[in-house]
């Protein structure tokens, strides 16, 4: 099939969700799909507020018009609820085109967590977004059952995996001279990771904060002896994983956790709260700890092997989360497609 999806998160962003997507483009096109992502990067931007290294398209709705009906896809998928996402939405509805979407971010807490605005009123905007779609395309069955309790219908599960090739154990002397244990966290630094827990903890060993954004200048004022490095890809970032001995993931408002399996992959045990996200990823597994006292999960974490932590991560695989992806696409009947005729040869 020709592929489109259409997200409001793609490079130069670095996250989870553009991490999944590109992964999920990847391995599709090794299946034998043709694959193109339409993001920001083809627009005109404008920071999103408080996220400046997020950019939203400006007014993007008659370019995209033009970006859709070049691609003449067989099926549309929808990544995000953002400005793209939105204008994408419309175009499929007026011309009556089936569509699947996908829930990556409990963006309605974020928004409370920054905003107080009500979460009824966000999950009323989310759930008017995605109840247009065939299919709407979440993590886990807990996410399922919680978009259910919101009204948000006809979910389907898009589990995720890990690039074991490249995530993978690195011999590094790169955090040599921190004291150990190194407890590690790799994400965005916002109000909605709840570091502070993470970094507020009186323990021995070094705190490691691999990751920008908005709060980080706070915490590093706040937190002196936490060591921040910024954003970090490539083997750098695999690098820095495989350097720590604990994997902290104190965010309780996660979907998923894509980290987590990368941590994993790179033979780091997992030290949690036992929530959404962890508890469907990880919980009742033998390659992490999950405890409402963080402290005590990272000493039990630390006591698990890293080689356990590698096994499991190995039968994570992306080409089966590729193949769930590509099922719960909604094929477009070319009868009533609008692609432009193609060029005389």
């Amino acid at each position: 099939m020709r592929i489109l999806i259409v997200s409001d998160a793609w490079y130069p962003q670095v996250n989870g969700v553009v991490r999944a997507l590109d992964t999920t483009a990847r391995h599709a096109r090794d299946a034998g799909h043709e694959v193109e992502v339409i993001g920001p990067d083809r627009f005109r931007t404008v920071a999103t507020p408080g996220y400046a290294e997020i950019r939203l398209s400006v007014l993007p709705r008659r370019k995209l018009v033009r970006e859709i009906e070049a691609a003449a896809p067989d099926a549309i998928h929808i990544a995000t609820e953002g400005p793209l996402g939105w204008a994408a939405r419309g175009y499929c509805r007026r011309h009556r085109m089936p569509f699947t979407t996908s829930f990556h971010t409990q963006f309605p807490e974020y928004v409370w967590l920054r905003t107080r605005i009500p979460l009824s009123w966000s999950y009323g905007l989310i759930r008017t977004f995605h109840n247009a779609a065939d299919h709407t395309m979440v993590t886990t069955e807990t996410l399922r059952r919680r978009l259910g309790e919101h009204g948000i219908a006809r979910t389907v599960i898009w589990p995720r995996g890990v690039d074991t090739a490249f995530f993978r154990p690195l011999e590094s002397d790169l955090l040599a001279d921190l004291p150990r244990p190194v407890m590690a966290y790799v994400g965005r630094v916002a109000v909605e990771k709840n570091l502070e827990a993470f970094l507020s903890l009186d323990r021995p060993g070094t705190k490691l904060i691999v990751g920008d954004g908005p709060s980080r200048r706070d915490l590093e004022r706040r937190y002196p002896d936490a060591v921040f490095v910024g954003a970090r890809t490539g083997d750098d970032l695999v690098r820095h994983y495989s350097a720590a001995d604990v994997f902290a993931f104190p965010s309780r408002t996660d979907t998923f956790g894509l980290v987590l399996l990368e941590a994993l992959a790179c033979g780091v045990p997992v030290a949690a709260y036992p929530v959404q996200g962890p508890q469907d990823v990880v919980g009742g597994t033998d390659v992490a700890c999950l405890d409402e006292d963080l402290g005590r999960a990272i000493d039990g974490a630390l006591a698990i092997p890293r080689e356990r932590c590698r096994a499991f991560a190995l039968e994570r695989s992306w080409v089966a989360a590729t193949a769930g992806f590509v099922e719960h696409l909604t094929p477009i009947d070319p009868a009533a497609a609008r692609w432009p005729a193609p060029a005389a040869a």
